[in-house]
């Protein structure tokens, strides 16, 4: 569904499995920190709102988007989670890049999704305006870190 017909924040709170015991990791992009920052904040609040302690959520960041790939699948190899949330925000500027570094960063994280034992939670924003970025971020249409917390919370539960 499109996000203009759906807030972010906007879940019901009894079909979320308890978070109690479970461990994140989540990867922030550095790039557009102004928007990436907000939803990494949204999503750590939202994952202690449902039962998780915050010594079981790991943070790293990455410079940009393009670098959650590695990110995401450094978390993998080297420490013990039960799901990770990539965050980025790429924003549409004048040239191809945003084209290059939206496929590149979504089908990375596609591919490591399919084939990782543990959920990877797709956090990337693909706006064309900063407008758009904000109203995502804690704006009009609520707050993307929110969605991802309560997606990586219910297929932890899913694989269990």
């Amino acid at each position: 569904m499109a996000t203009a017909f759906h807030n972010l924040s906007s879940y019901d709170a009894a079909t979320v499995p308890s978070a109690e015991g479970m461990t994140f990791g989540i990867v922030v992009a550095d790039w557009n920190d102004r928007f990436t920052y907000a939803m990494a904040d949204a999503a750590i609040q939202t994952l202690m709102r449902h039962g998780a302690k915050a010594e079981d959520i790991t943070v790293k960041h990455v410079p940009g988007s393009f670098e959650l790939v590695y990110g995401t699948a450094w978390m993998m190899e080297h420490l013990e989670l039960d799901a990770i949330i990539s965050i980025g925000c790429v924003i549409r500027g004048d040239t191809p890049h945003f084209d290059y570094i939206c496929q590149g960063t979504t089908q990375g994280l596609a591919d490591l999704n399919a084939r990782a034992e543990i959920p990877v939670i797709y956090g990337l924003l693909t706006c064309n305006t900063a407008e758009q970025a904000e109203a995502r971020c804690g704006g009009v249409l609520g707050n993307k870190g929110d969605e991802c917390a309560i997606t990586a919370i219910k297929m932890v539960a899913y694989g269990q």
